[in-house]
């Protein structure tokens, strides 16, 4: 049953999908996270390659990064016990930089981490069984080509190689000092393709398909710590084989500018979370006992975003969006480690040109996980969670 529970915590802190926010582009966090109908420089790598041909100036850099501060309560079901998560500050950040190797073709080479979150709870919290603390960073590395064709549509696409590493710990119903510790590190390839299309000169599109990576987990290393008796059943070191699904994503939005100071955006973006079916385990030691086939009955979810950009002036401008994100999770498969609930966000945001090539941008977005009764049917616990986090980011863009 243990083992069952570790490979759920492992699952679940990769595709938390109130953690899949997309934080690739200050502008972009500024106006919902829209980021694919838009024409937004460098960082069109992320958001839509068939975007990047259109930047501004011959060469583009930009960087930046956020600070996730995000908390959990759990009450559980039928008693008037309650925790707190304490999660320390989640970090993701991202680099872009890219040249036109003539008018109409444009390479780049983008660098960002879109699963980068942890979640600790007190050692002795009731469900620490279940988790205690993990920590989760994948970085993305994306060469990246767009072509221009004519002035209105470009096309791109980006080579993806995902290196990414866990660590996470849990208790054991062994005794008071028993627990596991679990890491793993992976990698794997995959594909980031986009159109855009300026159909006049305030309307626009875009369209953006982002594949599906399987991470393959090979040779994690397992720790145990249980009483001496148990030590012949379960070694103190072991090995352990994974595969773990980064479904697809397809992303569509448009644009018009409503006039010369004014731009209103949607974007409906899919998540092919139903590709997360079943999680397997295979140890290395004693896989007679240890090996585990567990369901996760994910569901594909579809989140609508809206946006507004307002050019104050030639040196500032001001942004605001909000969407709904529906959690993929299945309700009776739901854990603590980074609990993904139905979210209402809204975000605000600034750029400040402080000259014509320089650009410092500001982003703030707030996440409400609204209050729901979730259950993890094999472990028999169910509890009602809610959460709140709260991330303010920055960057600088420059071209020439």
């Amino acid at each position: 049953m243990f083992l069952v529970m570790a490979a759920m915590i492992i699952s679940s802190a990769v595709y938390a999908g109130g953690y899949q926010v997309r934080l690739q582009g200050n502008k972009q966090t500024g106006m919902g996270l829209i980021g694919t109908p838009m024409r937004f420089g460098v960082s069109s790598m992320f958001y839509n390659p068939g975007a990047l041909s259109f930047m501004n100036g011959k060469f583009g850099v930009e960087a930046g990064g956020s600070a996730i501060f995000a908390n959990v309560i759990y009450q559980a079901f039928g008693s008037n016990y309650t925790a707190r998560s304490n999660n320390p500050m989640g970090t993701p950040f991202y680099f872009y930089a890219a040249g036109k190797l003539n008018e109409n073709i444009t390479l780049g080479m983008a660098v960002y981490t879109p699963y980068g979150s942890a979640a600790k709870w007190n050692n002795n919290w009731a469900l620490k069984f279940l988790i205690q603390n993990i920590s989760l960073r994948a970085i993305y590395y994306q060469p990246t080509i767009s072509i221009k064709l004519g002035d209105k549509l470009g096309i791109g696409i980006g080579f993806i190689y995902v290196s990414g590493n866990v660590n996470l710990t849990k208790a054991l119903n062994y005794g008071s000092n028993s627990y596991v510790n679990l890491q793993g590190s992976a990698n794997n390839y995959g594909f980031n393709a986009g159109l855009h299309y300026k159909a006049s000169d305030k309307l626009s599109f875009g369209i953006t398909y982002r594949s599906k990576i399987n991470i393959n987990l090979k040779n994690g290393n397992a720790k145990f710590t249980v009483p001496a008796s148990l030590s012949s059943m379960i070694p103190a070191n072991n090995q352990f084989n994974s595969s773990l699904p980064l479904p697809s994503n397809l992303d569509i939005g448009i644009a018009y500018q409503m006039n010369d100071k004014l731009l209103v955006a949607a974007e409906f973006d899919w998540v092919g979370w139903g590709s997360y079916d079943t999680l397997s385990f295979t140890f290395k030691n004693n896989p007679q006992i240890l090996n585990n086939k567990n369901p996760r009955l994910y569901k594909n979810t579809f989140t609508p975003r809206i946006g507004l950009q307002y050019v104050f002036s030639d040196k500032l401008t001001l942004r605001a969006g909000a969407f709904y994100e529906i959690t993929p999770v299945n309700k009776d498969y739901f854990s603590p480690e980074t609990p993904s609930l139905n979210t209402f966000a809204y975000t605000l945001g600034a750029s400040y040109k402080p000259s014509k090539h320089l650009s410092i941008d500001l982003s703030f977005l707030q996440l409400f996980g609204m209050k729901s009764l979730m259950s993890y049917t094999p472990a028999n616990v169910s509890g009602y969670y809610k959460s709140n986090t709260v991330v303010p980011g920055i960057g600088i863009s420059y071209h020439f």
